[in-house]
């Protein structure tokens, strides 16, 4: 039996950093030193912290290690696995506030300490290729608990009773969801798993299918037993393959064990899935789009009603959760409603997994109580921003939520305060932003995004963000007018009532959020032709001061086009405007604070 087991990141942001190259060389290391019967290195999934990684985290010496590199395998073999002392200048520490002393225990790391994991709970911990393991934690119980002890009707009280809202942006009841599907007549009817996570900077749902791709499995057997569906999709982005590569080991692994397929455990319930892969269309996350290409159709949505669940997938009763709903679906069945409603807010019960990216020290996964503050989110865990640089503001929901700042960061995180303070939880991105963003770039950032995935149906959509993008272009490159930004205003409420979907309904979020909380730097793009932030390059001009400008030539040496001229030790260099490209490259060589940019 083995003394250590070393787990080691398999998800895709530790994979494009080489964590297999990393297995191999501990591997090779394992039997150079004769441990290979005493150590075992197993591949897991995201462990959420993936700014450190490569990660590697080994049991039960609840050591951590981070950002490894394929060199350091023999060392970490050699001096810990072999003589029993762990590789210090690899260990992620944490400094205790009290004492003053780092805090090597992973168990005390406050990015971890705040969390709850649920939806993540296996994320780390199991090999997500291996279903032994999953059902070594408890998995495919609650399959065997819904369909020996409860009734579907019993099913669908019960994650009423939890409170679980849908994950994937509109927060809709997903017990209520289940029983206007339960509540059609007999025949065909089928269950999706909204895979297609097309947020920039959302990594929820993938990091979930890499790292536990079982729990998705058996929720989906669940609902089906729940609604009297027998046969399931998963939609699932072409551009996630190492997500669809661990389904589908994972599905046909719970067919050889009669976990999916006929007559499910011996219960009399047929349950069978197959994998659909989108083609990268943002749009196709939006219900009605994910059915019709599903069907084979473009990806375009549809009006409503009917809703999915009376009419869906080949016109049959459907319903559609994502993957981080369906994540929390075993865990209520097995520990009861109770369990799970007793976590969070009185409105928005149990966890809620978030992206935290942008300009945060601790990128990566995080899984929080809902009510848990914005504060405690981006400080505790994210542990602010680098660079001493001060926090600006936070976009919450992706291209369809909105940006909160400074006054907002003791709000409570669940669905409706995010809504009310005209922001939404989305699937779960959380971008920070610090003093050097611009705002008015962001929400030009977001609108190009909403442009180019738009599928062109409607009017508003097509026609309408894309007029949006042309005056937020215009703003950032000097062209702006006062008048400009009461057409971009106009417009933005237009588009949110008049457009078919739930994308370009939301679409002008980000533009509306961003004039309101910060109206003064689009005046300063708009009658001043001025950036704030010095971000658009086109609004900025490059000077040298002449009092501190050391007459080294640095800046004119490094400077491209040769705009910078002057004479080495005797005359102050000056920056020719008209010849500028606004590159940067002086301020960055200048080692004395000569150049100023404004």
């Amino acid at each position: 039996m083995e003394r250590l087991q070393v787990l080691v990141c398999a998800g895709t942001g530790c994979s494009s950093s080489n964590s297999a190259e990393i297995v191999t060389r501990l591997n090779e290391a394992l039997v150079k030193y004769g441990l290979e019967k005493e150590v075992k290195v197993i591949k897991t999934g995201c462990f959420g912290l993936c700014q450190k990684g490569p990660i590697m985290a080994i049991h039960p010496d609840k050591v951590f290690y981070c950002h490894v590199k394929p060199e350091d395998a023999e060392e970490i073999v050699a001096e810990h696995f072999l003589k029993g002392r762990p590789v210090r200048r690899l260990e992620l520490t944490d400094i205790d506030e009290a004492t003053k002393e780092k805090i090597f225990d992973i168990d005390q790391i406050r990015f971890y300490a705040k969390q709850k994991r649920i939806a993540l709970q296996n994320c780390g911990v199991i090999n997500p290729e291996e279903i032994a393991e999953y059902i070594a934690k408890d998995g495919y119980l609650a399959l065997g608990k819904a369909l020996t002890e409860m009734t579907p009707q019993q099913v669908i009280d019960e994650i009423k009773k939890s409170g679980l809202r849908g994950r994937g942006g509109g927060g809709f009841s997903t017990g209520v969801k289940w029983q206007f599907a339960a509540d059609q007549p007999k025949g065909d009817k089928y269950v999706i798993c909204n895979a297609d996570e097309g947020d920039p900077g959302a990594f929820m749902d993938r990091s979930i299918l890499e790292g536990d791709p079982h729990a998705v499995l058996e929720a989906m057997a669940i609902a089906g037993y729940a609604i009297g569906a027998n046969h399931g999709y998963i939609y699932i982005r072409a551009e996630y393959p190492i997500a669809v590569e661990r389904l589908q080991i994972a599905i046909n692994q719970a067919k050889e064990l009669g976990l999916l397929g006929e007559n499910i455990l011996g219960c009399g319930f047929d349950f069978d899935l197959e994998i659909r892969l989108g083609a990268g269309a943002f749009v196709c996350g939006e219900e009605t789009a994910l059915i019709q290409s599903i069907e084979g159709k473009r990806g375009m949505p549809v009006p409503k009603p009917p809703f999915p669940a009376v009419s869906g997938v080949w016109g049959k009763p459907t319903i559609i959760n994502n993957v981080e709903t369906l994540a929390n679906v075993a865990q209520i069945i097995l520990k009861g409603s109770d369990w799970f409603a007793a976590i969070g807010t009185e409105k928005s019960k149990g966890t809620k997994v978030f992206a935290l990216g942008g300009k945060i020290v601790n990128t990566g996964l995080v899984e929080i109580p809902m009510g848990t503050t914005l504060r405690e989110v981006i400080y505790e865990i994210g542990g602010g921003c680098p660079n001493g640089k001060n926090f600006k503001a936070v976009q919450t929901g992706g291209p369809s939520g909105g940006c909160l700042t400074e006054e907002h960061l003791d709000t409570p995180i669940d669905f409706d305060n995010l809504v009310a303070l005209g922001s939404m939880m989305g699937s779960g991105g959380m971008i920070v932003l610090d003093e050097d963003n611009c705002m008015v770039d962001v929400a030009r950032f977001y609108m190009d995004f909403i442009v180019d995935e738009s599928c062109g149906k409607c009017s508003p959509c097509r026609i309408g963000t894309k007029r949006m993008l042309e005056i937020l272009t215009d703003l950032c490159e000097g062209r702006g007018t006062m008048d400009m930004l009461d057409e971009l205003e106009d417009l933005a409420y237009k588009i949110k009532d008049t457009a078919l979907c739930g994308l370009g309904q939301t679409a002008p979020n980000p533009v509306l959020s961003t004039m309101r909380l910060f109206r003064e730097e689009y005046i300063a793009h708009a009658r001043d032709h001025r950036c704030p932030a010095g971000v658009c390059k086109k609004l900025l001009t490059y000077s040298i001061d002449p009092d501190k400008c050391r007459k080294c030539s640095l800046c004119a040496r490094n400077c491209p086009v040769e705009a910078i001229h002057g004479v080495v030790g005797q005359q102050p260099y000056v920056i020719d405007t008209a010849k500028c490209i606004k590159c940067g490259a002086c301020i960055s060589n200048c080692r004395f604070g000569a150049v100023e940019r404004k």
